[in-house]
């Protein structure tokens, strides 16, 4: 199905367009506080940024999905789901503003850090809740049009947060004052998503009540027994497993690929410039966002044709390749062209993996799965950021850090083909009627 069939099919549902619209207004407000937080911690001509100071930043901005990750499964497999989307924004709200307080009173970096953390980690749940709430709004035969349609919408609607960022930027100036007025923006934006979500009914979107499930004190004392026992269920669903693997691989690479831009604009093609290289920057977002879109229009098609177990090897298998091509000449124009093709590659992986969690996964499972999946996907971003400060130079130009992403690709893609050959995953336990 094209993306506008898939859209028109799944927003027959009323309940799937709330869900839909808390996102969409939840992620435009990401775009504009990544963008802010990026040109802060990156581009602050104040600044002079290294490969150490990048994986430092990216691991600040990500380990809140890792750490938080096993506790958020056993809240939202507990909390109604609901109630997060309507309470997190409002307290993410409140964060981003004492953020902007922080940053034009000057205050010292650390603080506006902790602040940010405050903010990812509230984010965390929300992220989470959605991802689980989905198959509550959509039949089962939909899931993979609902995952083409939602996840990636969300993403490509970030990415249109942050060119707004960046128009903002312009105008308000790149200053502290400029940033306070940016988090200012996207925590009064962030806030609305909970008047969208606050329009759903409480009990919609689970989780069911279960007499046996231990107390969420109870619960919490026993993460990593939940984890396992999350990992175990997993282990019995090949297909699910392997995918979120393939697309932990995705994200270690493009982790590589993330590092090695940010130091290559700022310094080898800028000349330390930090507006030129906040600009290219840009631009690399944006082509990686219309690859994301591509890929909501790709992937239903792919899947349909060659089965999400040859499109996942596939996808990988293209991203290495054109990685090699595109990066190792090491000109500016290959940059925004290798964005687009990770941004395909990396989204219709991701398709897949959020289709095969939902669809194998029993519900009791699924916010535990999603948590393991979210540490999987944020702990491989930072991992890459911390080889990359290893490897890169002071200029950014390394040959090394292209080859290891063009030769791991495809890589990972043989090691998923492999696995996912050796047996089918176990039939999925029916979901409880909607």
């Amino acid at each position: 199905m094209s993306f506008v069939a898939d859209l028109r099919v799944v927003l027959q549902g009323r309940d799937f367009r709330r869900l839909f619209g808390t996102r969409l207004v939840s992620q435009f407000s990401d775009g504009i506080f990544q963008f802010g937080v990026a040109g802060f911690a990156f581009f602050s001509p104040e600044n002079q940024t290294t490969a150490l100071e990048v994986a430092a930043g990216l691991a600040v901005l990500l380990l809140p999905y890792s750490v938080l990750g096993p506790f958020v499964g056993v809240f939202i497999d507990r909390w109604s789901r609901r109630q997060i989307l309507v309470v997190a924004p409002l307290v993410r709200g409140v964060l981003l503003l004492v953020a902007a307080g922080l940053v034009a009173a000057d205050a010292p970096d650390p603080a506006f850090y902790a602040a940010a953390l405050g903010v990812l980690g509230v984010n965390r749940f929300f992220l989470a809740a959605l991802g689980a709430s989905l198959p509550h709004v959509v039949p089962k035969e939909r899931l993979m049009a609902a995952n083409a349609v939602t996840p990636t919408s969300g993403t490509v609607i970030t990415f249109v947060g942050a060119g707004v960022g960046f128009l903002l930027r312009e105008v308000l100036g790149g200053d502290d004052l400029g940033v306070a007025l940016l988090l200012i923006t996207s925590g009064v934006v962030f806030g609305l998503s909970a008047l969208v979500a606050r329009t759903m009914d409480r009990q919609l979107l689970g989780p069911w009540y279960d007499p046996e499930r231990p107390q969420a004190r109870q619960a919490v004392r026993h993460v990593v027994v939940g984890l396992v026992e999350g990992a175990k269920h997993l282990a019995r669903h090949r297909i699910a497993a392997s995918t979120m693997g393939a697309m932990a691989a995705h994200r270690f690479f493009y982790g590589i690929a993330t590092a090695l831009g940010i130091i290559l604009y700022r310094y080898y093609f800028t000349d330390g410039d930090t507006e030129a290289a906040l600009r290219g920057l840009s631009l690399v977002v944006a082509t990686s966002g219309v690859g994301y879109f591509m890929a909501v229009i790709i992937t239903p098609y792919a899947t349909q044709r060659f089965k999400i177990e040859t499109w996942v090897p596939i996808a990988l298998t293209a991203a290495g390749v054109l990685t090699a091509v595109l990066a190792l000449p090491f000109q500016e124009w290959g940059l925004p062209a290798t964005g687009f093709v990770l941004g395909v590659a990396g989204q219709s992986v991701k398709i897949c993996a959020d289709t095969t969690i939902q669809r194998d996964v029993e519900e009791i499972y699924l916010g535990r799965a999603f948590s393991i999946y979210d540490m999987l996907f944020n702990g491989m971003y930072v991992l890459a950021a911390a080889l990359s400060a290893m490897i890169l130079p002071a200029d950014g130009k390394s040959y090394l850090a292209v080859m290891i992403a063009a030769i791991g690709y495809p890589a990972a893609g043989l090691a998923y083909r492999v696995i996912t050959r050796q047996g089918r995953s176990t039939a999925p336990t029916p979901a409880a009627p909607r």
